[in-house]
């Protein structure tokens, strides 16, 4: 069954590579009007003439989403593009450094928390309540399956998307009733330009799990995308797990 977005507008941060991009073309696919959002305008303005080009409707704003303010002044952008509104929100931004804790600097902290957790914080704190007041809206955030156990050197990166993982399940109690759904998707080892430097040893990773091999970006974008429309009416703060079954076995 396919639920159509026509006349949405939705907004994917991280959507100019990888999980965002795919999930960015899907539901401009599904008819929503998307807000491609990154820090690259090359590769934003690339997604964006892909999707016109396959007749949908998109525009591209750069955002780097270092604090707050740059997530307010992208909220607000995105609304304006959007007639007024914004009905999908997709947090799909993040940055993910591997490494000893014993290693990792102030600096590495701060901007991981930053784009991880305060970005996705205040895009919902500029976007929901819209949502709320039209009664109708869709938030789906992208997690990882290392919120979900310990990995070694995964500790920073893990326990940020551990943070959002609680914000999804928050958001779900505090909107949810005004009829608002949050949830979100947890990838395992996705193949995509940014876990290309791991090699093999995404592979690796993936090699634990039923699948037995990574998934690809678009496979996560299903979930997604999914998530986004009127067929997940009933579903409310759920983690879905992407990822192989990786985390189940």
């Amino acid at each position: 069954m396919t639920a159509s977005l026509e006349g949405k507008t939705a907004l994917v941060t991280g959507g100019t590579s990888g999980i965002g991009r795919a999930a960015a073309v899907m539901l401009a696919a599904r008819g929503a009007h998307v807000v491609v959002s990154g820090r690259d305008s090359t590769r934003g303005e690339e997604v964006v003439t892909a999707i016109r080009t396959a007749g949908g409707s998109a525009d591209f704003v750069r955002a780097d989403l270092a604090d707050a303010d740059s997530a307010r002044a992208l909220a607000a952008r995105a609304t304006e593009l959007g007639s007024g509104h914004v009905d999908v929100l997709v947090n799909s931004a993040g940055i993910f450094p591997f490494g000893p804790t014993a290693e990792t600097t102030q600096g590495d902290f701060d901007q991981v928390f930053a784009t991880n957790v305060a970005a996705p914080y205040f895009l919902v704190a500029a976007l929901a309540p819209g949502m709320a007041e039209r009664g109708d809206g869709a938030i789906v955030n992208v997690t990882t399956m290392v919120a979900e156990f310990g990995a070694a050197g995964m500790a920073l990166y893990g326990a940020s998307k551990a943070a959002l993982v609680l914000l999804t399940k928050s958001w779900a109690a505090e909107f949810g009733p005004a009829g608002v759904r949050v949830n979100a998707v947890s990838p395992g080892p996705t193949r995509t330009e940014g876990t290309a430097a791991m090699g093999e040893a995404l592979d690796q990773l993936a090699a634990a799990g039923p699948a037995g091999r990574p998934g690809q970006p678009e496979e996560i974008a299903e979930a997604i995308v999914f998530l986004a429309t009127d067929g997940a009416g009933f579903i409310h703060g759920a983690v879905v797990p992407v990822d192989g079954g990786r985390i189940a076995v």
